[in-house]
């Protein structure tokens, strides 16, 4: 099993940046991707950002340009850089892990980001 702990979140004016982090701790040599998703009240979790094992990247279109996803040098900690922060960028944080060739998820608790107007 994979077990997931973010941080970072907090409340920022518009235009401004926040790094999220997650850590990863048990079968972490499993892990086949992390990704970043965020959710909103009464709308479903969405798809930020996710980094795959090579490296390769993805990005949602929102985010494009003003987020940045990478992972720290253990491979078990992966961030999220983001800058030029919007209003409608605010949302409950959620780290992902999917791992053992893709088969299973993990998800971490969350972090509250909060972007003023």
């Amino acid at each position: 099993q994979v077990q997931l702990v973010e941080s970072g979140g907090g409340l920022v004016q518009a235009g401004g940046s926040l790094r999220l982090s997650c850590a990863a701790s048990g079968s972490i040599f499993s892990i086949n991707a992390m990704a970043w998703y965020r959710q909103v009240p009464g709308k479903q979790r969405e798809l930020v950002a996710a980094i795959a094992s090579d490296g390769m990247t993805n990005y949602a279109d929102s985010v494009k340009g003003r987020f940045t996803i990478s992972r720290g040098n253990a491979k078990n900690t992966v961030y999220l850089q983001m800058n030029s922060l919007k209003p409608e960028d605010t949302a409950v944080y959620y780290c992902n892990a999917r791992y053992s060739s893709f088969s299973y998820n993990s998800w971490g608790q969350g972090t509250q980001v909060t972007v003023s107007s």
